[in-house]
């Protein structure tokens, strides 16, 4: 059966390696907080906290703390405080290892739209922008398709990018697909989803 979004995140949480400084987008991606667990991971926002814990548990929280997404979180001994600008300055300098964001399409070169659907109202684009050109690599997570059924990992992009070349990895609630020169790569599917059903699903190439 398809992995659920909490899947997902523990999917994703399974690429972090130790000493990684790792920026979590909004959506899915928060959840990766709460599957961290032992390994010796820093968490940025980039609305100024480095160092972030699991969500609170219900009735704790601190309506001071919050991420990027405006959800309430948790410090740890060694959180650090600082502005939007040197959050940023973070992740244009290359000093973050990892993103990984939530996505509305991913192409199979690895381009990405994540923060606009024409006509629509929608958070908007944060620091993802930033983000993909400045982190070492970005891990995807999100629906394999939308609430039509239709593929959201296509041969090339429909909505306004967010960057170019840029993603690495797609971890679907069907399977996890590494991006390769010509395609993508079936690394691994969702318990009882076939590789034939993950091709069934993508429009992209699968090679």
């Amino acid at each position: 059966m398809p992995w659920d979004r909490n899947q997902m995140a523990e999917r994703a949480a399974r690429e972090l390696e130790d000493g990684m400084y790792v920026n979590l987008g909004i959506g899915i991606p928060t959840l990766v907080a709460n599957y961290v667990g032992d390994k010796d991971i820093t968490l940025q926002s980039e609305n100024g906290m480095l160092g972030m814990g699991p969500f609170p548990i219900e009735g704790t929280e601190d309506p001071d703390l919050i991420n990027a997404g405006k959800q309430t979180i948790t410090e740890m001994d060694r959180t650090a405080y600082f502005d939007s600008s040197q959050s940023f300055g973070m992740i244009r300098g290359g000093k973050i290892a990892a993103a990984i964001l939530g996505a509305m399409e991913v192409a199979e070169n690895g381009d990405l739209a994540n923060w606009m659907i024409p006509g629509k109202l929608v958070k908007g684009m944060g620091g993802a922008m930033d983000l993909v050109a400045g982190v070492g690599r970005v891990i995807v997570v999100m629906d394999h398709t939308n609430k039509h059924g239709a593929s959201k990992v296509l041969k090339d992009c429909t909505l306004p990018l967010t960057g170019k070349g840029v993603v690495d990895l797609i971890i679907s609630n069907l399977g996890v697909l590494e991006v390769v020169k010509g395609g993508l790569r079936i690394v691994e599917t969702a318990p009882d989803v076939s590789e034939d059903e993950l091709r069934a699903a993508t429009e992209a190439t699968i090679i």
